[in-house]
């Protein structure tokens, strides 16, 4: 009979953070499956835990992937364990949860920390609607089309990482969504010198400027507003005539009495005011 595999998340920063159930599938599991031993077996030193423990990471994927499976196929219980937080959340552990799946394997997630709503919840930016990007690609192109696609993003944006790319990072998120975009910066989550730092892009790189960056960072993004969208609108036609106005809005699909009453709308005039003008132009 298969075994199971639990997902297991792992304090972000302090190991008090532990729940009790996390413990309890450690001690029952026949082995761990961990992202980096060196660390999880901190975390089962400071739990008084000895378990089997088998190295699961990125570049390890495939041939230990389906080792892991083996296992659990002939009947043991495996914990798969990240770092920190949540195995399968920007974490090699995504592909074994799916190659889990495509064998029929049961998969038994344990709730707990996660440093991005962790970051999210006391960023003071937005949280009703949220869209996470872990890390941003380290192929500069990619890095760009990915940071071009996020532009008109309205909702929430969180980022994850590492304290000596946060410069760089922050002034290609700066060219993307503008120096006075609103953000968080919260590191070292859960830890002694936690911070939780509001403010621009603009704000953030002067900081820096005289900060070296320290610990891991999670960067909390504001998504467009309202105000930046009618804005980029009105740039969008200021330097139209009505007549150029009205096509805009006729070739998005809109009819004529639509299109005149959107005209009316962005310009800040009637209706009317739009229609004797048209009328004048005998359009």
């Amino acid at each position: 009979m298969a075994g199971m595999l639990y997902l297991v998340p792992t304090p972000i920063g302090n190991l008090g953070d532990i729940s009790v159930r996390c413990r309890e599938i450690l001690a029952q599991a026949d082995f761990i499956a961990a992202e980096d031993t060196r660390v999880t077996l901190k975390l089962l030193n400071h739990l008084e835990l000895k378990k089997p423990l088998v190295s699961y990471y990125e570049h390890n994927l495939k041939e230990r992937g389906g080792y892991i499976l083996d296992r659990i196929e002939a009947g043991e219980s495996c914990a798969l364990c990240s770092d920190a937080g949540m195995p399968a959340v920007s974490d090699p552990g995504e592909v074994i949860v799916r190659d889990a799946h495509a064998r029929g394997i049961p998969v038994v997630p344990v709730p707990a920390a996660s440093a991005a709503v962790t970051a999210l919840c006391v960023s003071g930016q937005p949280t009703g609607r949220f869209v996470f990007e872990g890390f941003l690609p380290t192929n500069r192109r990619q890095k760009k089309e990915r940071l071009a696609a996020l532009q008109n993003e309205e909702r929430t944006v969180i980022f994850y990482e590492a304290p000596h790319k946060l410069p760089t990072t922050l002034q290609d998120l700066e060219q993307a969504f503008g120096p006075e975009r609103s953000l968080t910066i919260c590191r070292e989550l859960t830890k002694k010198y936690e911070t939780a730092f509001r403010t621009t892009f603009s704000g953030a790189l002067a900081h820096y400027e005289n900060e070296e960056p320290r610990g891991e960072c999670v960067i909390v993004v504001e998504g467009k507003s309202l105000e930046e969208i009618e804005k980029e609108k009105a740039a969008a036609w200021e330097d139209m005539t009505v007549e150029e106005h009205m096509d805009l809005y006729l070739e998005r699909g809109l009819d004529r009495k639509d299109a005149m009453k959107q005209v009316a709308k962005d310009r800040g005039i009637s209706k009317r005011d739009v229609y004797q003008v048209l009328v004048e132009r005998k359009l």
